[in-house]
């Protein structure tokens, strides 16, 4: 028998499956419906018409960002693409703020006159692969609908002036660093009432499951010995690494639908004569909320612990290098809002319980959504088999859909951001669902 070089190929029954299934459901569903009137008709002509004044500046700044794709906390180039846009439309931006050296923030309006709304924008693409997770989409169609905004207020009768205020945040590090988190801790969310922001994917989807996340890193220190000669003098610090790899793997059977782990062994030993010393799991631990994350958090940890009792190792358990993620909490009413919006531009957003939970992942975005009213819908660049973090899809990021995606993006941001500004029922709604569901809770705490 010959050796095989290749791994055999995934099936993608399953996924066709799930597609054919969310299809229908979606069919059946319909469309998200709002009962509000959101902002004036008038403000939205407005707002068309100066995003198609900027449609080619917008494109050319999302191909931009994609072409720089740098990574977190490094996205200085990326974050000066942004600065020049801004400047280019006449607004002044500040780099360099709440305690990350490439987040930037520009707002316009006053917060006297009525509510503040913001405006989310990501840069920090992936190593190796650069957008495979969209972001400069999400760049371009944040600036593109603060701009908009902008212009709009710009343009009001300044005896009648649109209320309230709009600010675009340049959130750095999503990719595995929690950036918003850090920015939240040096006030950046201080007099924001609701954020807004958008995830390029294969679906249109008004509301989506998005994961909280938490990362743990155990070191096992053992005795070091001679394998063959005296094994029975060390203490095997591979063995607890493996023991607890495969206690993970016997938990999953337990788990919650909603939950995920996944574990990888950065540390195993050097040579197989020795008794391995030290070792280290890194794990991912995720779970769809607060509370569950913060239990299946625990039950990983026992593992870790158990593995070192039965070998007789030493264990250092640390959790969160970064800071977690949250579980986004989507705010129903703004969600209906965007859905709204993006049928006006040809989409048809499906709504919450529609794209499957098994197709899930984690955004720091989810902290904002417990402190204050949120969004964090996706727009489709892509077909629905195109999964975020390959290839396929940082090539579908620079595509013609993602150009489309970026200005129907931009539009459905900036007409939703109006619609909170303008309509003080829709914004009493928003506030008394986020009350209903238990308000903002104390995010850097919530695991201690």
């Amino acid at each position: 028998m010959s050796d095989r070089a290749e791994p055999t190929r995934p099936s993608t029954l399953y996924l066709d499956a799930m597609r054919a299934e969310t299809e229908a459901r979606a069919r059946a569903a319909g469309p998200p419906h709002s009962v509000h009137t959101g902002a004036p008709v008038s403000l939205l002509h407005r707002l068309r018409a100066a995003l198609e004044g900027r449609r080619e500046r917008l494109v050319a700044l999302s191909h931009a960002v994609h072409r720089t794709a740098e990574v977190a906390f490094e996205e200085h180039r990326s974050v000066r693409l942004l600065e020049g846009v801004l400047a280019g439309a006449g607004v002044s931006a500040e780099i360099g703020v709440h305690g990350l050296d490439t987040a930037l923030e520009a707002g316009w309006g006053s917060a006297d006159t009525g509510r503040t709304v913001a405006l989310l924008a990501e840069y920090d693409a992936l190593p190796g692969i650069g957008h495979a997770c969209g972001h400069n989409v999400i760049a371009a169609s944040a600036v593109g609908a603060f701009l908009a905004v902008v212009d709009v207020m710009r343009g009001t009768d300044p005896a009648t002036p649109l209320p309230g205020r709009v600010v675009l945040l340049g959130t750095p590090a999503e990719e595995g660093r929690t950036g918003k988190e850090i920015m939240a801790r040096h006030g950046a969310f201080a007099g924001i009432d609701a954020a807004l922001m958008l995830h390029p994917s294969g679906t249109d989807a008004a509301e989506q499951t998005w994961l909280g996340r938490r990362t743990l890193d155990v070191t096992f220190r053992g005795i070091a010995a001679h394998a063959s000669a005296q094994p029975f003098m060390g203490r095997n610090a591979l063995d607890a690494a493996a023991l607890m790899y495969q206690g993970i793997g016997l938990l999953r059977q337990q788990m919650l639908p909603v939950d995920r782990v996944h574990a990888s062994i950065p540390d195993g030993g050097d040579r197989p004569s020795i008794i391995t010393e030290s070792a280290r799991v890194s794990v991912y631990v995720r779970s769809a909320y607060p509370q569950t994350l913060r239990e299946l958090s625990a039950r990983v940890e026992d593992i870790a612990r158990g593995a070192a009792l039965m070998t007789g190792c030493g264990v250092e358990v640390g959790w969160d290098a970064n800071p977690p993620s949250l579980p986004v909490r989507a705010s129903s009413e703004l969600a209906a809002r965007w859905a709204v919006h993006e049928q006006a531009r040809g989409r048809q957003p499906v709504p919450a319980g529609i794209v499957p939970d098994t197709l899930a992942a984690s955004t720091d975005f989810g902290n904002v959504s417990w402190r204050m009213p949120g969004i964090h819908p996706t727009i489709a660049i892509a077909d629905a088999d195109v999964a975020w973090h390959t290839r396929a899809f940082a090539d579908a990021a620079a595509s013609p859909r993602a150009d489309a995606a970026v200005v129907d993006g931009a539009y459905g941001l900036a007409a939703t951001a109006l619609d909170y500004l303008c309509d003080d029922a829709l914004a009493a709604a928003v506030e008394r669902d986020f009350t209903a569901g238990g308000g903002a809770i104390d995010v850097p705490r919530y695991f201690d």
